[in-house]
């Protein structure tokens, strides 16, 4: 059994969920528009240069989760899930993740954003385990901070390190990472990707096309 690794926004689906999560909040009237779109924006060209401050993000991110309970919440990202995720999925990810469910490979998306947003989305894509960045919950609600090592840039290689060492086997996965493969767009994802034996670029933005080029990894697209 090899373990194949999957980054999630802008790699198996076609937008970016935690940036399209603040547009939907706006949308909804969940947030104050002007202020939160604002900075929301702001935060998204940051990660889009390799310079977001994953501890300041994060708190601006998770905040207006305090605000609702959990069925509250599960009725705005069910809704979220079939306005903005169901018609940014694409059909070359999924066969993707069917031909390495196919060889027998253990399907595990780690991605930089929360486990709120991702985890129903990897859940209707069929995976078998997902890591991302996890925020507190006490008493059955948010309470608007992080816990643990955020899921990104060096921080996915931590993750993965821990889960394999205390949670792998548990799940499923009763192999190593030696021969893995890790699918990624982002230039976030270099220090993963440079440690993966198979690290191939998907639709890479224009740093880890730069990358894969002179790394020799191959490139290719979920979208054509």
């Amino acid at each position: 059994m090899s373990l194949a690794i999957f980054d999630l926004d802008h790699t198996l689906i076609a937008t970016d969920s935690d940036h399209g999560w603040g547009e939907f909040m706006v949308e909804q009237g969940l947030v104050d528009a002007n202020v939160y779109k604002a900075e929301n924006d702001r935060f998204y060209a940051d990660y889009e240069r390799g310079e977001l401050d994953i501890q300041a993000y994060n708190e601006f991110s998770l905040e207006p989760l305090t605000r609702f309970d959990m069925d509250e919440l599960a009725n705005f990202h069910a809704q979220f899930s079939r306005e903005k995720i169901a018609p940014a999925m694409l059909p070359k990810a999924k066969e993707l993740l069917a031909q390495h469910r196919a060889r027998g490979d253990f399907l595990l998306i780690i991605t930089s954003t929360n486990r709120f947003i991702t985890q129903p989305i990897a859940e209707s894509l069929g995976v078998d385990a997902i890591l991302a960045t996890e925020a507190e919950i006490v008493d059955n609600r948010y309470t608007g901070r992080m816990i643990g090592t955020p899921c990104f840039q060096e921080g996915k290689i931590t993750r993965l390190a821990k889960w394999l060492k205390e949670e792998a086997s548990q799940q499923g996965f009763s192999g190593d990472d030696s021969d893995a493969y890790f699918y990624s767009d982002s230039i976030n994802d270099l220090p993963l990707l440079e440690q993966t034996k198979n690290p191939v670029a998907v639709d890479p933005d224009d740093a880890l096309r730069s990358a894969a080029e002179a790394n020799g990894w191959p490139i290719i697209s979920l979208r054509d």
